[in-house]
């Protein structure tokens, strides 16, 4: 355990500095130092590449480790590896043929509203690559328990790029086209850079022999595909078809209201690690009270600090919006509407991870595949008549939907579900909070507005959450903090 407690801890840092740097780059730096036309334009490239990368990796970082332990003699352990490394060949290369073939097509389908698009079809099909074969080195070493360099380069380094690129841009030293270029060349560095700390963990041995449980992985890997590309449709399909339906530069000001939105799901991405492995002992234990227990707890911490964190962002968002340039303010109530969808993934607290390692996994996906295409629908409805809000509205009601669909196939499986009293009670002080601290703020620089009305804020929500008992885990934490004071 001591390994396991050693690297979540040191994952942990590493995802909140990335997501410091993140913050600084897309609130502050791309606002002030790059048009939100570009702005927008460097969101569709990395959106489109992000939703490719499933298909592109075709499955491999999640197949290399759920099998890597079956093979227990060399030749067969070489032969699997090399599998893995030149699967996603088998869908990168014709994906460049279709794209080099059909380029104008496809460019000529995408830039509808902007023809800038044009130009990045290229860029995109590279990043999907580097984000491709990033995930395939990384689980190379997750197999080997070696987590904490792959979580740092996933985090960190791309973002740290990234800001350097953006102070070049504003020095003059790159144009826009430079700075696009070069999140190219960060991410095959990000690509490369793993490969080379992958292969010094574990180099491979090329090995062309077929392998016993073939089929088994491949039928696996194309089911990751579709966990995968659902999982990305949900999160930047909306960014693609505003790409598709409006200006470049919403994109930009959506970019911004779902970063801030995002906060809320950082310590559940932290949590998910722990929850992932206990949920599969117990169920393979066949012990459904210790999962039930597991699955209110962690629903019921995430939810409150979740929440905690949601009250941040919503009672302080006019005055942050001040702070940034006028016309991001047009995400304002998308920021809001996403907050709350991801306050509502909070709730299923180990509901993914007991979902992932039972058999309502693949009743999952082909639900899942449901709502895609819901809310590709729900984009071409809503987009052209509501804008950057009919985006938000159609990821809110995706996600809600997806939500409670997975809620009632862990019940329906197991008899379980998250919620309890106290989960009730958590939701009517969130309710009461908001009512209570909305409606006003301080008279200062928004900043200073921000810091005080968080402390506040975060000063009376932990006293009621200590008073009313709502989590006997954050009481206990509490009880020991004050106890050192």
């Amino acid at each position: 355990m001591g390994i396991v407690v050693s690297q979540s801890f040191k994952n942990i840092i590493s995802t909140y500095i990335g997501f410091a740097i993140g913050a600084i780059n897309t609130m502050f730096l791309y606002t002030n130092f790059m048009s939100d036309t570009y702005f927008g334009l460097v969101g569709f490239v990395l959106s489109a590449a992000y939703v490719m990368m499933p298909l592109a990796a075709f499955g491999v970082y999640n197949t290399l480790v759920k099998f890597y332990s079956q093979f227990k003699t060399r030749t067969s352990l070489n032969s699997f590896l090399t599998l893995m490394l030149f699967l996603p060949l088998a869908v990168i290369i014709p994906i460049s043929i279709i794209g080099f073939l059909g380029y104008d097509t496809i460019a000529g389908f995408l830039a509808t509203e902007n023809t800038e698009i044009k130009h990045y079809l290229w860029h995109i099909l590279i990043v999907a690559g580097a984000l491709a074969y990033f995930e395939v080195f990384y689980a190379w070493v997750k197999v080997h328990l070696q987590t904490v360099y792959g979580n740092f380069m996933k985090e960190v380094f791309h973002r740290f790029g990234t800001m350097i690129l953006l102070f070049a841009l504003y020095l003059d030293f790159i144009q826009v086209d430079q700075f696009i270029l070069g999140l190219v060349v960060v991410y095959i560095l990000r690509m490369l850079a793993m490969m080379l700390y992958a292969f010094s963990v574990h180099l491979p041995v090329l090995t062309f022999k077929k392998i016993n449980n073939l089929t088994s992985v491949l039928k696996y890997s194309l089911l990751i595909i579709l966990a995968g590309l659902i999982a990305t449709q949900l999160l930047d399909i909306d960014k693609v078809m505003l790409g598709k339906y409006l200006h470049v530069s919403n994109i930009a000001y959506y970019n911004v209201a779902v970063f801030i939105a995002t906060v809320i799901a950082v310590p559940q991405r932290a949590m998910h690690q722990i929850l992932l492995p206990m949920s599969a002992k117990y169920l393979n234990d066949k012990d459904i009270d210790s999962l039930a227990d597991l699955y209110k707890r962690s629903s019921l911490n995430l939810f409150i600090v979740g929440g905690l964190i949601f009250l941040l962002i919503v009672l302080n968002i006019n005055q942050l919006y001040y702070i940034i340039a006028d016309e991001y303010r047009a995400g304002l109530y998308v920021a809001i509407l996403i907050s709350i969808s991801k306050l509502y993934d909070t709730l299923l607290g180990s509901n993914n991870a007991i979902l992932f390692n039972s058999d309502y996994y693949r009743i999952v996906l082909v639900l899942g595949i449901a709502i895609v295409v819901l809310m590709v629908l729900l984009n071409v409805i809503l987009i052209p008549k509501y804008g950057l809000n009919g985006a938000a509205l159609a990821t809110f009601i995706a996600v809600c939907l997806y939500n409670t669909a997975k809620v009632y196939f862990v019940y329906k499986g197991f008899k379980i579900l998250p919620f309890t009293q106290k989960t009730l009670k958590t939701a009517m002080v969130l309710i009461v909070m908001v009512f209570v601290f909305y409606f006003w703020d301080f008279w200062f620089h928004p900043l200073l507005n921000i810091a005080l009305k968080s402390i506040v804020i975060t000063s009376v929500f932990t006293i009621v959450v200590y008073k009313l008992k709502l989590s006997d885990d954050i009481s206990t934490m509490l009880h020991k903090v004050l106890k050192k004071q």
